[in-house]
């Protein structure tokens, strides 16, 4: 008998002593794991909002809104953020609920469910994020370029030069880097905060769809 043969039969021996997990101790297991993972993101996404609910509360002085105000984008911007704190609580209220449905789930396949939601709602959450941002970018760009001292000197410049056309062509092209520059660090930011939880819950999955099997 080989080498080979011989390490096979031990292991196989080996094997036979080892516990042996049932159904039910399995999804137990994984039941476990997947409400850990869901509770952190409903933690995450309250933390989340109240540090930039924070920072937007120290930007907002006097001389900010005054700024705004000469920019004409005040009111868009406080609509804005009206709708940003109603949709972000709306998502916060959304992790509690599949973290609350979690809790009473009783099989694999309403865990597998649960578990597809949360990494659509986490999705979806994060696509909203990138969007509102941009949102924020361009208008404040737009102020400050079309309103602000320093915008309104260029343009002058620019169109006693009579380079009106290639102006406004580099400050499209400008802005557009700028902002996927910034878009793409954001979008790193949640893919570290949130990846390494979805990538759980993804593994999670995978193994309630080989119990099913």
């Amino acid at each position: 008998m080989d080498e080979l043969e011989l390490l096979k039969k031990d292991w196989q021996k080996r094997e036979a002593h080892l516990p042996k997990l049932s159904y039910d101790q399995i999804y137990k297991m994984i039941w476990k794991k997947s409400s850990s993972i869901i509770k952190w993101i409903f933690y995450i996404s309250i933390l989340e909002f109240v540090f930039w609910a924070g920072i937007n509360i120290g930007f907002n002085s006097p001389e900010t809104m005054a700024e705004l105000k000469a920019m004409h984008i005040h009111k868009v911007i406080m609509v804005l953020n009206i709708i940003n704190y109603i949709i972000i609580l709306y998502f916060i209220y959304k992790f509690y609920k599949n973290y609350k449905k979690i809790s009473f789930t009783d099989s694999s396949k309403k865990l597998m469910k649960t578990i597809l939601d949360v990494k659509r709602t986490v999705t979806q959450y994060v696509w909203f994020n990138l969007i509102i941002f941009t949102t924020f970018l361009i208008i404040n760009m737009y102020g400050v370029l079309i309103y602000g001292e320093e915008g309104k000197k260029i343009i002058e410049a620019a169109s006693q030069d009579g380079d009106a056309f290639v102006f406004w062509a580099m400050v499209i092209g400008i802005s557009i880097v700028f902002t996927a520059a910034i878009l793409f660090l954001i979008w790193l930011f949640y893919k570290l905060l949130y990846g390494i939880l979805l990538k759980r819950l993804r593994e999670n999955y995978n193994e309630l769809k080989k119990l099913e099997v």
